[in-house]
Order: structure tokens, then C-alpha cells, then sequence
């Protein structure tokens, strides 16, 4: 009689930035709830010290992402004190909305050092760690708006496109290693991210309707996605049953924008 099945992920180690986020957070308890072990990585040290209440065996590191020094410390602690990873996900993210000619130095500078600048710093960090050994899967959450044009949005939506291609270029260079990299892409979705980019107001409604004046299309799906949807992406493409997935972009919206 065969016993339960073990699932491909348990006991793997699994490095998450963007932790104490809306959709860091929802990542965290289910790579832990799947048996990894989970490292939350964050620079906001109140907000991870919540994550020690989810069940499952995760450890938080404090730290700036956007600090190649920093980095490469809390990558080092992890190997050593912890052990190889197996899995990073790039989580972490910052939007700021405004015109373009309003937009200021400051907001461009901070969402391309958060946004693209973690990216490139802590994938290079983790995959350098993950070469000798062959093997590793890396998925960056990016955003729908990377591939389409929104209005209010053009320095996020610029940071996330670069940091899509460059999840996609680290894929192709990592693949005669047998890491893969891939993309998951969310469109609206019920985070504080989204609340704070409707300034605290309900516009659900209209955000599914679409909003004509701003070339904005509607969900087809009726729905504003919640965090789990993102998440569920997120867990496959790491997964053994994605062994044969790489450099490839997955977009959770809706078909907010109509599969482009």
C-alpha cells in the first residue's frame, strides 16, 4: 500500500523578497504550507515579525534589497547558516501613481531601485550560488502593465518591464545550467498595493467596468483577483510539474489585457 505523496517542494529552501507585502505575505504561508522552508526577506522589520505567526518553518532576514552589499550578506547567512536554496522569488515592488510630468526624481528613482534594481541584484546573488550546483527555479512577480500602457503608471510600468526582459534574458543565459526563470504578471489585485493606488476609495466596479477615458480595458472575468490567484502562478512555475517551463511570462488579469 503505497503511503501519502510526497510533494516536490517539501523540504526544499525557498528565498522570498517583498515578504511582509500583500502578495510576499500570501507566498510565504503557502511555500511554508507545502513544506519548505521559507526565507522572508523584507526591510520593513515590524511587518516580518507577523510572518513568525503563519504556521511552517520560516525564518525572516531584515534587509534592502535594493543594497547590493546587503544582499549578498543575507544571501551568504542563508547558505551558510541554513542551506542551499533551491527557489527565489523576486516579490517585492512599490507603485507610485502621477502623470508623467508630475512624476518627480524621487519616484522614478526609487520604483526602478525597487521594482528592477532587486531584481538584478538579488537574482544574480542567488543564481550565482545556484550555477555549480544545476539547479534552481526563479520567478519574479512583474505586473501586466510591463506589456501594456497605462496611464498614471509609465515609471512603473517601465521598471517592470525591465524587469521582466530581465527575468527572461536570465532564463535563457541559466537554462545550460538547468535553472529556470519565469515571469508571473498580475493585474488588479486585492492588496494594499491596489488600495493605496485608489487612494483608500472602492473602485472595484469601475476598474472591472474599464475606465474609457484613461484607454483602460475592463476584466472580463468580473473579478479583481485576490492574492491567491498570483500565488497559485507562483507555486507551479517552481514546481517540478513546470520542469520544462522557462523563460516564459504568465499573466493572472483577467484577461484584463486581452492575452497580449
Amino acid at each position: 500500500m503505497n503511503g501519502p505523496r510526497q510533494n516536490s517542494t517539501s523540504g526544499r529552501i525557498a528565498l522570498v523578497t517583498g515578504a511582509a507585502g500583500g502578495i510576499g505575505r500570501r507566498i510565504v504561508h503557502r511555500l511554508a504550507a507545502e513544506g519548505m522552508t521559507v526565507v522572508a526577506v523584507d526591510r520593513a522589520a515590524d511587518a516580518l515579525e507577523g510572518l513568525h505567526s503563519i504556521p511552517g518553518h520560516i525564518l525572516t532576514k531584515q534587509g534592502d534589497v535594493t543594497d547590493a552589499g546587503q544582499v549578498e550578506a543575507i544571501v551568504s547567512d542563508v547558505e551558510r547558516d541554513i542551506g542551499p536554496l533551491d527557489y527565489l522569488v523576486n516579490a517585492v515592488g512599490i507603485l507610485r501613481v502621477g502623470e508623467l510630468v508630475e512624476l518627480s526624481d524621487k519616484d522614478w528613482d526609487d520604483m526602478f531601485a525597487v521594482n528592477t534594481n532587486s531584481v538584478f541584484l538579488v537574482t544574480r546573488t542567488v543564481a550565482a550560488r545556484m550555477i555549480p550546483r544545476r539547479r534552481g527555479a526563479i520567478v519574479t512577480v512583474s505586473s501586466n502593465a510591463a506589456h501594456t500602457p497605462r496611464a498614471s503608471m509609465s515609471a512603473y510600468s517601465a521598471s517592470k518591464a525591465a524587469a521582466t526582459m530581465l527575468a527572461r534574458c536570465a532564463a535563457l543565459e541559466f537554462a545550460k545550467y538547468g535553472i529556470r526563470c519565469n515571469v508571473v504578471s498580475p493585474g488588479s489585485t486585492d492588496t494594499e498595493m491596489l488600495q493605496v493606488s485608489w487612494e483608500y476609495e472602492d473602485r472595484s466596479a469601475a476598474t472591472i467596468a474599464g475606465v474609457p477615458e484613461q484607454f483602460r480595458l475592463g476584466i472580463p472575468l468580473g473579478r479583481i483577483a485576490d492574492a491567491d490567484d498570483i500565488v497559485d502562478a507562483v507555486e507551479f512555475l517552481l514546481s517540478d510539474k513546470a520542469k520544462h517551463i522557462t523563460m516564459q511570462q504568465l499573466t493572472v488579469d483577467g484577461g484584463a489585457t486581452l492575452g497580449v
